[in-house]
């Protein structure tokens, strides 16, 4: 599928000598001595990505990090020295000011850090500005701009004056500006970087839930890395006016790819970052009326674990056994069909695969593996406590227990009830000693 933007070998130098700074550039030179030498500054240097449809892509980075200039040769409201820039496979570097128009009309809406709403008109006149500059008929203006503030929760303030609304409400206003136009690309540069902490926060779980219904082209730039993890499907990371990564949050904090990024990412909440599906094992688990509890016991042995969930019949999750409840009841009650079904524990800790780990501190603090479901409760992963921890801590995350070796067998002789994964280990380390 065609990108919805794809930006390639992009430049843009300020100056009176772009082509020689292209040049000295190309040589390797850095960008202050470019400076030093031509007195042209390099504002972007060989930017290449693509956007899909319906992606947060977000820029981060310092001051002086040339990403609001990039974003603005998005829409070209800064012409680029050399490259491209492709919107549904239309090139707005080198297209004609009428091609442009028609690109910036119907496919490009940008929102700003300083909203910059009109203090006289009523809040549906400011939402719709951009349907106005457009020729759209003042009757649909307000139908559609009243739509677009009812997404973002004011259209009972569409007859307000800006005034009249906090800070928040007011960036609330320019995003509903945006919305209106109906455009399938969304520009943001720093358009939560005047709030204060707890509204900028707001609004960013405002823009999320947004998202999920909208599915817009988002390109979002900010200085702030928590916000860029908190937003991005994928995250640009830029120094100097270059690309130093590109990735999810994920990948980007577990493998910076230099110490630029490391220094960036070193005091990252990681619980907020990474989700159970990144710290997730194979759904290993047992049937009622299909498996023994001496099957369950097995399987527990086999990936050294010392709980094991149990499905029904249709696949559904029936609860979750210890390897020491089946222990003991083999021992006291001996083998029979339904002591799987009576050790069975109902109460069970389960996550959805994206939930933060964050969110499952509490249930890993309990020592029962968490069970991630799906939205039929069938069971497609099982995340460790011990997983949970070491990726918030982060740690390596430990080679997975479930190809383990069982090691040797236990003895015959030896009460069952006694026998555990952790019984297991001892042996082999034992029998590696002798």
């Amino acid at each position: 599928m065609q990108p919805k933007v794809s930006v390639k070998k992009l430049y843009k130098v300020f100056g009176d000598a772009p082509d020689e700074a292209l040049e000295r550039l190309e040589r390797g030179e850095k960008k202050e001595a470019i400076f030093e030498a031509t007195g042209s500054t390099v504002g972007v240097q060989n930017a290449n990505f693509d956007v899909g449809e319906g992606e947060i892509f977000v820029v981060m980075g310092l001051s002086g990090s040339g990403k609001s200039t990039l974003v603005r040769m998005l829409n070209g409201l800064i012409p680029p020295t050399s490259g491209e820039v492709l919107i549904d496979g239309e090139d707005v570097a080198s297209c004609d000011k009428q091609t442009l128009r028609r690109i910036r009309r119907s496919k490009i809406t940008m929102v700003f850090q300083h909203f910059a709403l009109f203090p006289h008109w009523t809040v549906a006149e400011n939402a719709a500005y951009g349907l106005k500059i457009k020729g759209v008929s003042a009757s649909e203006r307000r139908k559609r701009a009243i739509t677009a503030l009812d997404q973002v929760g004011l259209s009972s303030w569409a007859d307000s004056l800006p005034s009249e609304l906090s800070g928040g409400m007011q960036q609330r206003v320019g995003l509903a500006r945006g919305l209106a136009t109906d455009a399938e690309i969304l520009l943001m540069d720093e358009p939560f970087g005047a709030l204060d902490p707890l509204i900028r926060r707001e609004m960013q779980d405002e823009l999320i839930v947004l998202q999920k219904t909208l599915k817009k082209t988002i390109v979002f730039i900010t200085h702030d890395l928590n916000e860029a993890l908190l937003l991005g499907d994928r995250i640009a990371i830029m120094q100097d006016g270059r690309f130093v990564q590109v990735g999810t949050a994920q990948e980007i904090v577990s493998n910076p790819a230099d110490d630029y990024v490391a220094a960036f990412v070193a005091d990252i909440d990681r619980g907020r970052v990474f989700t159970a599906d990144n710290v997730s094992s194979d759904p290993a688990a047992v049937t009622l009326g299909k498996d023994s509890a001496e099957d369950a016991m097995r399987v527990m042995e086999d990936l050294n674990r010392h709980a094991l969930y149990v499905l029904d019949d249709a696949r559904h999750v029936a609860g979750i056994v210890t390897y020491q409840d089946l222990a003991t009841g083999l021992n006291e009650e001996g083998s029979n069909d339904d002591l799987l079904r009576d050790k069975l524990q109902a109460e069970y800790p389960t996550a959805e695969g994206d939930a933060q780990l964050h969110e499952l501190y509490a249930a890993a603090s309990e020592g029962l593996p968490i069970a991630v479901t799906d939205d039929e409760d069938r069971l497609v992963g099982i995340v460790e406590p011990e997983a949970v921890f070491a990726q918030l801590s982060g740690e390596e995350t430990a080679e997975r227990t479930d190809t383990a070796d069982p090691g040797p067998e236990p003895d015959a002789d030896e009460p069952v009830a006694d026998r555990t994964p952790e019984d297991t280990k001892e042996k082999e380390r034992d029998t590696a000693n002798v």
